[in-house]
């Protein structure tokens, strides 16, 4: 007879060593103590199981047990995810308060899904068909988003016996499937899967779409792709929340999963408070009703925190599996891998570079390596993207640090972050001269197709007058401005230019906050011909100061502040 349960012999912090566990796996889901805390097989040695618990510990003592339940930690799917806000391992925080009210019971297992709510179920299949997994049965209104329920991904071809139209539970059956095998299959509107594995899809495909932010320094100068992996690194009040909070407002993702990992209870407060008020620009419904958050704070437990980015991630890929176009914000991934090393510490593990572990790279990796433009899973023909977004925040902004380091190995867009830009009123505080976009040359047949075939050279002459300027600051700082050419004051004007009318980008401006793709290359379509006529003009021997008194170069400042039609 199989063992379910072993006995606790060590408890440091979060994790908790139990003997008689020599029929575990790892990642298996246990019941730590008669409070029945959650905790996560991490480690298996002779019979000797370590466990992270996603709870608060103190009080419990050796020789309490821990029971098996046979599965890994995993999240239920299905409808009813939308506008939830969950904590690091799916408990729906709404109901955790109706429970315990504002400081969480331990113990308490709440299931992430309303299991009494009814759905109306819209088959889009008939009787008779043939289906494998991630095909789509049928369809559920989800506030304003078509929620689409799957054939579970690893099913094989199977017929559909029988189908049921009107309301339901995700728990009741609506569709029963017959295998070659004759096997029976009953479908349900809920699906469970473990986070730490990642969904299957049939293939990964270049990303070569534009996630279009509305911020212009990231969509004009490092764009990501839809599907793409960017890094948001800095210092302490640079802004990088700031940055993902906007990105997570206005970019052109159907789908927005919000991930606050381990970041100050406030700053996830101020998330909770502003989305609800925030109006969608494309339905103009609440923006929460297409948006899932995650909110695992510093002061929650830390085991919980590491596998708050899997669940967030997770929950993300079971949205891009039924077509949409996902972007995940993980802020910030410095916490969760504080939560790997100080795990890693109680393991006693051999400690890497800064004290984190040896696989750290390996964890960072395979997260960001999750996102991804594919063609979803099925007999039918849907793309579905993934975009991940995380920051990272150094400790003393010290960008050669190992978290920051091992995240720009893997991935294709950075975008770095300066306190020195932030004092200086300069948002969002991007420093132009050390961050980077790979997907340039992938979204070129993108650009073509926005009718804007000059914008990449655009683009790369207002990069050359950026870094022009930073090279004639230094003759300025050694024998004063008025010492350069015209030439040189005609570039020295147009990257200010650049600066404060096209990259500083006010977001409590209606006008300013939001800039679509098209108005961002005709800005910067006027900056740049305004820079070569007044090189032109100073060629036929015009003076510098009169060029600068153009009305063009007024109108330019005015731009930003236009309504778009």
């Amino acid at each position: 007879m199989e063992q379910k349960k072993g006995e606790i012999i060590k408890v440091s912090g979060p994790l908790v060593v139990a003997k008689g566990m020599e029929q575990a796996q790892i990642y298996e889901v246990v019941k730590v103590s008669n409070l029945g805390l959650m905790g996560e097989i991490i480690e298996i040695r002779d019979g000797v199981a370590s466990i992270q618990v996603y709870e608060e510990t103190s009080g419990i003592g050796p020789g309490e047990l821990v029971e098996r339940t046979g599965s890994q930690l995993s999240v239920e799917l299905g409808p009813g995810l939308m506008s939830g806000i969950y904590d690091g391992i799916q408990r729906p925080l709404k109901d955790l308060f109706q429970f315990s009210g504002d400081f969480i019971n331990r113990g308490i297992n709440v299931p992430a899904l309303d299991r009494k709510k009814k759905w109306l179920f819209k088959p889009t299949v008939k009787e008779g068909d043939f289906v494998i997994g991630g095909d789509v049965i049928g369809e559920v209104q989800e506030m304003s988003i078509i929620h689409k329920i799957m054939v579970p991904l690893k099913t094989k071809k199977a017929k559909v016996v029988s189908l049921k139209q009107g309301e339901f539970t995700i728990v009741d059956t609506i569709a029963e499937l017959e295998t070659e095998d004759k096997e029976k299959i009953n479908v349900t509107m809920i699906q469970k899967w473990p986070i730490r594995e990642k969904r299957l899809c049939k293939t990964k495909m270049v990303p070569d779409r534009l996630l279009t932010t509305g911020q212009r320094v990231v969509d004009s100068f490092f764009p990501v792709t839809k599907g793409g992996t960017a890094s948001v690194p800095g210092p302490f009040g640079s802004g990088k929340t700031v940055v993902l909070h906007q990105i997570a407002k206005w970019a052109d993702a159907q789908i927005i999963i919000f991930v606050g990992c381990g970041e100050r209870g406030n700053e996830m407060t101020d998330v909770l408070k502003e989305f609800p008020e925030l109006k969608d620009p494309k339905t103009n419904k609440p923006l929460l009703e297409r948006t899932v958050l995650i909110a695992n704070t510093s002061n929650m437990p830390v085991a919980a925190r590491e596998a708050s980015v899997y669940t967030g991630i997770t929950i993300a890929e079971y949205f891009r599996d039924m077509g949409y176009d996902v972007a995940l914000m993980a802020d910030s991934t410095s916490r969760w891998a504080e939560a790997l090393r100080e795990i890693s510490a109680r393991l006693e593990e051999m400690p890497g570079e800064e004290g984190y572990p040896a696989y750290l790279g390996s964890r960072t990796a395979s997260f960001y390596e999750r996102a991804g433009y594919v063609k979803c899973l099925g007999s039918q023909d849907r793309q579905g993207s993934l975009t991940v977004i995380g920051s990272v925040s150094p400790p003393g902004g010290d960008l050669s640090e190992p978290v920051t380091q091992n995240t720009l190995r893997t991935v294709k867009v950075f975008w770095s972050l300066e306190d020195r830009l932030a004092y200086a009123r300069h948002f969002p505080a991007i420093n132009w001269l050390n961050s980077y976009s790979l997907y340039l040359d992938n979204l070129a047949s993108f650009f073509e197709e926005q009718g804007s075939h000059a914008f990449l050279e655009d683009r790369k002459e207002a990069m050359k007058i950026l870094n022009e300027e930073s090279r004639l600051e230094e003759i300025v700082r050694l024998v004063g401005f008025e010492s350069l050419s015209d030439k040189d004051k005609m570039i020295m004007e147009t990257a200010r230019i650049i600066r404060e009318d096209f990259l500083i980008q006010n977001a409590f401006d209606e006008a300013d906050t939001y800039t679509s793709f098209k108005k961002q290359a005709l800005m910067l379509a006027m900056i740049i011909g305004f820079y070569r006529k007044g090189l032109s003009l100073l060629d036929s021997g015009q003076k510098i100061d009169d060029i600068l008194k153009l009305p063009e170069k007024a109108e330019l400042a005015k731009a930003k502040f236009l309504a778009e039609e």
